[in-house]
């Protein structure tokens, strides 16, 4: 094992002895049924303390990777039966219209509900976020700002912020200045806005199947069609499928979330994003990037974003710091391209401006540092939840079950057998206080009745355990009726 010094730059010392006992594990070093390293000769290794690596061990029996056992030590764990990850989706034949869905609304109330253990909606744990630096950066802007933070914000958005966004991009391959970006409530303005710049009612957009939730709704409201292009939970859109719906025509945009996508997880490599911008090329259609989900890599260097790759402004970036730093402050921002001064007048007109303080509070934060070691803990937290969620999936679901496993963001899609029935299951687990998301809502055409959408941004703990576990047994008590 290799024994140089542990980086001290942010994640907790337990999270990075996990990460490289997972890593031998997953490499092939370490095999089920053999012992891992005992607990002081590791802490010994890495010059660490005892507490440490038990810590470290306990995180990696939560993920199901390894197991105690008495007076004898740790070992690898054998999984009780191997989960496959689902297969490629399919492309619709026809562009489906995107209809008002009461079921989306009432997810998002049950995410407050108490005593509801909530795997619905995609909403990250408050309790991971810098909630007091950033509450001190709001206190200061009052403060110090007070006429800046009750008057209006400059429709693009405040400048300082615009310069820290585009220093973020340079990590995602994209070279703006910040006048190229504009300031929008949350990504789902921008994203909103950009399909209002892009289309007409009746117009048909392409989107990944399945497809963010909140997208639907977004055409929804803008009388748009869908179109469902096949999507696999590794790679992301098939591009085939792709340039097959492209070249029949009549397609206005595409929107696609292409680093670590909701609700599969996905993340297409570089080679496939050159591909997807030069399809987009030929055929003159431009895209919305979806890139909220981005700088969420469990590990290793963020993807680069489609935008990397475009050269003639066809490619529209949004984001926001909604799943990096702060949901409540609903700061998100647009690179739209050639369509700028387009998206900007139409930001006037919906809501005038992004709240002040927000917007300096967000700015302070990232020109101040800290940031990116906050990313690093972000990151290893939802990476292990992930693993976690995976493993209890496999350990409490019925036979023929498959699961995503992501390799970004906080989201798995899980995949019953084919009879089985999500929104019966989601009706009776809220019965008992287990909200989940169905698969229908992430489909215009209503598809994937027998899958659902699990968030593992939720802190773990028993409760959510037990919950997986029910969650599990009303599977296979529907099954079996």
């Amino acid at each position: 094992m290799s024994t140089e010094p542990l980086s001290r730059d942010g994640a907790p010392l337990y999270r990075e002895v996990a990460q490289r006992i997972e890593a031998l594990i997953e490499g092939g070093t370490l095999q089920v049924g053999e012992r891992v390293p005992a607990v002081r000769r590791l802490a010994s290794q890495l010059k660490v303390s005892v507490s440490t690596v038990l810590e470290a061990y306990r995180l990696l029996e939560d993920a199901r990777l390894i197991e105690a056992r008495p007076r004898s030590g740790y070992y690898v764990r054998g999984c009780s039966r191997e989960v496959p990850t689902p297969g490629r989706t399919q492309t619709s034949e026809v562009a489906a219209p995107c209809e008002d869905r009461h079921l989306v609304l009432r997810l998002l109330e049950e995410m407050g509900r108490p005593g509801v253990v909530g795997l619905g909606a995609a909403v990250p744990d408050p309790a991971v976020f810098p909630t007091a630096r950033l509450g001190r950066e709001l206190a200061r802007a009052a403060r110090e700002e007070p006429e800046r933070c009750q008057a209006y914000a400059p429709v693009a958005g405040f400048r300082r912020l615009r310069v820290q966004v585009a220093r973020r991009l340079l990590d995602a391959g994209v070279s703006v200045t910040p006048d190229e970006v504009l300031i929008t409530s949350g990504c789902t303005e921008a994203v909103t806005l950009s399909l209002r710049a892009l289309t007409r009612p009746g117009d048909t957009v392409v989107v990944e199947s399945p497809t963010y939730l909140g997208l639907i709704e977004a055409m929804g409201s803008l009388h748009l069609k869908a179109l469902e292009i096949a999507t696999h939970p590794t790679g992301g859109i098939c591009l085939d499928d792709l340039e097959r719906a492209l070249s029949g025509g009549g397609v206005a945009a595409c929107v696609l979330g292409p680093s670590y996508g909701n609700p599969l997880g996905h993340c297409m490599g570089d080679e496939a994003k050159q591909r997807l911008v030069a399809l987009l090329a030929e055929h003159e259609v431009p895209l919305i990037e979806d890139d909220v989900y981005g700088e969420l890599a469990h590990e290793g260097a963020r993807p680069r974003a489609v935008k990397a790759f475009d050269r003639s402004g066809r490619v529209l970036l949004c984001s926001s710091v909604s799943k990096t730093l702060a949901p409540g402050h609903r700061v998100g921002w647009v690179v739209p391209g050639e369509h700028r001064d387009a998206i900007e007048l139409l930001k006037f007109g919906s809501s005038v401006a992004t709240a002040s303080a927000p917007q300096l509070a967000v700015a302070a934060f990232l020109e101040n540092g800290g940031f990116d070691r906050h990313l690093r803990r972000l990151r290893a937290y939802y990476r292990e939840n992930v693993h976690r969620m995976v493993g209890a999936v496999a350990e409490h679901f019925p036979e023929g079950t498959a699961v995503t496993r992501p390799a970004g963001g906080h989201v798995v899609w899980v995949v019953l057998p084919e009879r089985a029935d999500a929104l019966w299951l989601y009706e009776e687990a809220l019965a008992e206080g287990i909200s989940i998301a169905p698969g229908p809502l992430f489909s215009p055409g209503g598809r994937y009745r027998n899958c659902f959408r699990v968030n593992c941004a939720t802190s773990w703990s028993p409760r959510v355990e037990a919950a997986v576990q029910r969650l599990g047994a009303l599977a296979k008590a529907q099954l079996d009726g």
